[in-house]
């Protein structure tokens, strides 16, 4: 047996943070240490933290990291312990996403990366360069102060493995477990055991079970150990890295770290035994007619030993079940986590929402009780760092007992029902009912003094009154009084955050949390510049299904009962004055369901349709429940309100990412935001398929 005890992390990294992330990965290094590993492999860029973007062009970026490096190495951390390190290194003038392995002080191997992630959030060929000598090893000359350190002049840069005394180990990083001919089908081939992965990799609603499919699959088909590492946390942008380290060894996991947490740093180790990859391998027999016959990728002698030198005492970790969230569950803790991160690290005194009563608004409600759950029980099981964050945040002092999810919530969580007189008495009842059950303090106020101001400036402007289309008024003059009301409760709600901690005798500000849904923002209904317009969005990313789905988990889970009434009341802005004979919901305002806009949603950007293909699509998957002449309207219509509001989202609010049909102008869906919103040669297209279609059924009957 030859029984080595291996270690992979996740690490709550941000960018740029150079002292708090060195921090982090010295840290990690000395539990895997304790935990009695030989090998700790970290998150891909871990020392410059990945999320830098444009900030990797930046000189001071590179060099920043180096001396990050050299303070590793400058003390006992690294001492009998192999560390695999992100960092991007320039080489030979050109700059590399790289591993760097060091141990005993000493730089080991540089590997770059050989296949870089270019598509949805990411953007690495803007920043780096795909190394494109596959197989080949160059030699790097280290800098005087690295040199001073190590002690070495040059050391190994390329894509090589590592021959220690009794085992092999090479790294891939992670793009590359994506891609068709991934890196590790070759390592196993060379005869490489042990394969880590140093990843960034975001959340994504029911993303988990590809991930992990990939890196069993890894070692499933040729054997081997694999290590995944991650980060874990939102590192300056709109993403949520969720960590699940884990160790899989022939195609079975056997260690799983956590995918959301509050926890900055967690390690994850296992034994393995390697003679049972030799064992996995040797029975494969052409597997090893392919090894044979494979050019094998270079080493790097190493003299030092990965396995316990009596292996008798140490117990193989034994395979076990894959942990898998529900798509609720990660509703309930990924963005509750992006949102604890956001505001510890903004400088926040907490956070405000304009809480309407209604779904969405509900929801966001619900993840910040949630958030406040998860950080109060990190600090009662003794995290430190939570705990102190949560006395700074809430501005209290040591001496207090901690407080609970509730107190927290009553500390740093601020709702207001900004009611009207087109407000019901049922989501005004709601909104008070939910924040008492969070713990928030509630504001209940009356916006119609502040309407009936706007709309009395403009009467005295143009000597012209406005009416609601129920009191005979036109479209244009309902959509503009509904925007008052709308784009009012932005302006308030942006007085309260600022306002609201110097009324309660406390410092600092609060950050205005906005609640449109992914389907919203696609269809472009909300109202520019209004309670859409926030600082930062948790649910704009996911889908009005998922979050009604969330809703009636909520109640149940989460522990706040109202979820439940609020998941059943029909959704409505309540922007329009009630009548007997009419009351607005969203559905008949927007002219299409939202499940209709989240098949729309994903064959717009998922499937990569446009008007005249998602019509045919859609020809044949709505086929029995409508006509050609009525899937072509629905598809018409649709592709009119996207193209016509696409404005809407150069301004959307920063946004929890979740969907893989999200239409984040900013950084994830890249389109124009002026259409031609007749589609003229689209919409010709669909009308003769339509009235072929139509002309087809007729003949058959």
């Amino acid at each position: 047996m030859r029984i080595a005890c291996l270690a992979t992390c996740a690490l709550n990294q941000w960018a740029l943070d150079f002292e708090g992330n060195l921090g982090r990965v010295k840290a990690s290094i000395l539990q895997a240490k304790a935990a009695g590993a030989r090998y700790r492999v970290g998150p891909e860029l871990e020392l410059p933290g990945y999320g830098c973007e444009d900030h990797f062009l930046e000189v001071d970026t590179v060099e920043h990291s180096w001396e990050c490096l050299i303070e590793l190495l400058g003390d006992e951390t690294t001492d009998d312990i192999v560390c695999d390190v992100g960092m991007p290194v320039v080489h030979a003038g050109v700059r590399y996403n790289c591993r760097v392995f060091v141990l005993n002080r000493k730089i080991l191997l540089m590997r770059p990366k050989l296949c870089l992630a270019n598509d949805g959030n990411y953007r690495e060929t803007r920043w780096f360069t795909a190394w494109q000598h596959p197989k080949k090893v160059e030699t790097y000359r280290l800098s005087p102060a690295v040199a001073a350190v190590t002690g070495q002049l040059y050391v190994p840069f390329g894509d090589a493995a590592l021959e220690f005394l009794d085992a092999s180990l090479a790294s891939e990083t992670c793009e590359e477990l994506f891609t068709p001919d991934a890196p590790h089908i070759q390592l196993a081939l060379s005869g490489v055991e042990v394969f880590s992965n140093g990843s960034g990799s975001h959340h994504q609603l029911r993303k988990l079970n590809t991930r992990m499919d990939l890196i069993q699959s890894a070692t499933a088909k040729a054997g081997g150990v694999y290590l995944y590492a991650n980060q874990r946390g939102c590192d300056g942008g709109r993403l949520y890295y969720d960590g699940c380290a884990c160790i899989a060894v022939n195609g079975k996991i056997i260690a799983q770290g956590g995918q959301f947490a509050v926890q900055e740093v967690e390690v994850v180790t296992a034994n393995v035994d390697l003679d049972t990859v030799v064992g996995f391998r040797g029975a494969f027999q052409s597997m090893a007619c392919q090894a044979a016959a494979c050019e094998k990728h270079p080493t790097i002698k190493v003299s030092f030993t990965l396995c316990f030198e009596d292996a008798l005492p140490h117990v193989p970790s034994l395979p076990r079940p894959v942990r898998f969230h529900t798509p609720e569950e990660e509703i309930a803790l990924g963005p509750a986590c992006w949102l604890w991160d956001y505001l510890r690290r903004s400088g926040a005194s907490g956070y405000l929402l304009p809480l309407s009563g209604g779904a969405d608004s509900a929801s966001t409600a619900a993840i910040v009780g949630s958030m406040c759950k998860l950080a109060t029980e990190a600090a009662a099981d003794g995290d430190e760092g939570a705990a102190k964050d949560i006395r700074r945040i809430a501005q209290m002092s040591a001496d207090i007992p901690l407080p609970s999810a509730k107190a927290l919530a009553k500390h740093i969580f601020t709702t207001v029902y900004l009611g009207s007189e087109n407000s019901s008495r049922e989501t005004r009842s709601r909104s008070a009912a939910l924040a008492a059950e969070i713990g928030a303090s509630h504001l209940d106020v009356k916006i119609d003094t502040v309407v009936a101001a706007v709309v009395c400036f403009f009467v005295s402007v143009s000597q012209r009154t406005p009416r609601f289309t129920v009191d005979g008024g036109s479209t244009v003059e309902n959509l503009a009084l509904q925007n008052i009301q709308a784009r009012i409760r932005m302006v308030l709600s942006f007085v309260l955050a600022q306002l609201m901690p110097w009324v309660r005798g406390r410092s600092g500000f609060l950050l205005v949390l906005g609640s449109a849904n992914v389907d919203e923002g696609l269809r472009g209904y909300m109202t520019k510049y209004d309670c859409s317009s926030a600082d930062v969005n948790p649910i704009g990313g996911i889908s009005k299904a998922d979050i009604r789905s969330f809703l009636r988990w909520g109640a149940e889970h989460l522990g706040f009962p109202t979820l439940a009434a609020v998941e059943q009341a029909p959704p409505t802005a309540e922007l329009e004055p009630i009548r007997e004979d009419h009351v607005q919901t969203d559905e008949e305002d927007m002219g299409m369901s939202y499940d209709e806009l989240g098949v729309y949603g994903r064959l717009r950007k998922i499937a990569r349709l446009g008007p005249v293909e998602m019509f045919k699509r859609l020809l044949h998957d709505w086929r029995d429940r409508a006509s050609p002449a009525e899937i072509a309207e629905k598809v018409k219509n649709f592709f009119f309100f996207y193209s016509c509001n696409r404005h809407k989202m150069t301004t959307l609010t920063p946004s929890y990412h979740a969907e893989n049909y999200s239409p984040d102008d900013n950084r994830f869906d890249l389109r124009p935001f002026l259409y031609n919103v007749r589609w003229p040669w689209q919409f010709k297209r669909i009308d003769a398929l339509a009235k072929s279609a139509s002309d087809a059924e007729v003949d058959k009957s």
